[in-house]
């Protein structure tokens, strides 16, 4: 018998082990792929977001202003690779001005520190290659990059040091509170049945199929929002000096151009949903809107010095909230669900927030 169970080795798994494997309990990760960050936590913007732009009040807001902060020392410390190179959210309009002092209040009221709103003359000289139609920018000094990889693999590696243990290439098929009238849950695998006091649910995309087999009273839904991106050689990669964003839409942050941790700059994403859970395959039509976006912010974009193109899933909850605790019919399921753009910077602090609502169990 186990004490915890978690369904998940992404980010948000791993973050959560590495924060409960500090009390005393038996804990296992189940994981259906060949290791860590092999879903949603490979393939996404690799982004620290500042946190300007969650809604405020949200518990979004709170854990990515949180994470963000948590960063720099949580790099230091289990040794993965993290810049704090700063963000800019980019203004094409006067008639967006409204707008985009709409965004530095809400980042303001969500406790982001540093925050301006600069004018095009110092926006140029952050920015040379910045589009002629460019007014003015939110700038935001506490946001960075990082290497999804690296971040993941650490949290997990510190978990495991710490005496958790991991099961990969193990598919969850069913779960059901045990037939013994105990506390606790059988967890069906295609390797066999687990059976463990409680479950932290951090399946991604599939979080919705979990959750509605615990608490099937309070359905979920999960929706795969798919992101092309583009991933631009070296010599491309001081092209721009900052994240760059668009002004927020209706479908996230828009398309950004960012440089990475490793000298590379990335293009993207789209934003489209899709029935798939597991469809990654770039489109045409979706790598043809990157090159449209990304030129309306950046001029002379380097795009022919493309190395590789790829997509990654979003987990988008309708909410766009994250869904973090207990389920109300199903006590000792724990859901870690909705981690869409910011779960990335809000990792450190998803982990401490699930670990604390679990200590006294």
């Amino acid at each position: 018998m186990h004490d915890i169970i978690i369904i998940g080795a992404g980010v948000s798994g791993c973050a959560c082990a590495r924060e409960l494997s500090r009390y005393d309990a038996k804990i296992l990760v189940v994981e259906k792929e060949e290791d860590v960050c092999c879903g949603t936590s490979k393939a996404n913007s690799a982004i620290v977001h500042a946190g300007y732009d969650a809604a405020h009040g949200s518990l979004m807001a709170k854990l990515n202003v949180e994470g963000s902060r948590r960063m720099p020392a949580l790099a230091k410390e289990l040794d993965f690779a993290f810049d704090r190179c700063g963000s800019l959210v980019v203004c094409l309009s006067d008639e967006d001005r409204p707008a985009l002092q709409k965004l530095y209040e809400n980042g303001i009221a969500n406790g982001v520190e540093g925050l301006r709103i600069i004018e095009r003359d110092e926006l140029v000289g952050m920015e040379p290659n910045i589009s002629d139609a460019a007014v003015a920018a939110l700038w935001a000094p506490t946001g960075g990059i990082v290497c999804p990889f690296g971040l993941t693999f650490a949290l997990a590696e510190n978990a495991a040091k710490n005496g958790v243990q991991f099961r990969f290439d193990t598919k969850v098929t069913g779960l059901h509170p045990l037939d013994d009238g105990g506390t606790g849950w059988a967890v069906e695998t295609d390797h066999g049945t687990l059976e463990t006091r409680c479950i932290v649910n951090a399946a991604g995309v599939y979080a919705d199929t979990l959750h509605n087999m615990a608490d099937a009273a309070h359905p979920m839904t999960i929706t795969a929002r798919r992101g092309d991106y583009f991933l631009l050689d070296h010599t491309a990669g001081q092209h721009v000096r900052h994240t760059v964003f668009q002004l927020p839409g209706k479908y996230g942050k828009g398309v950004l151009v960012t440089p990475t941790v490793h000298g590379n700059l990335l293009v993207g994403p789209t934003a489209i949903d899709i029935e798939d859970k597991d469809g990654t395959k770039t489109t045409a039509a979706g790598l043809d809107e990157l090159i449209a976006k990304a030129g309306s912010t950046m001029q002379n974009l380097p795009i022919r010095q493309v190395i590789t193109s790829f997509a990654g899933l979003r987990a988008h909850e309708d909410g766009h909230e994250f869904i973090l605790g207990e389920c109300p019919d199903a006590p000792g399921f724990f859901d870690c669900a909705g981690i869409e753009s910011p779960g990335l910077t809000s990792s450190p602090a998803i982990g401490l927030h699930v670990s604390e609502l679990m200590r006294d169990l």
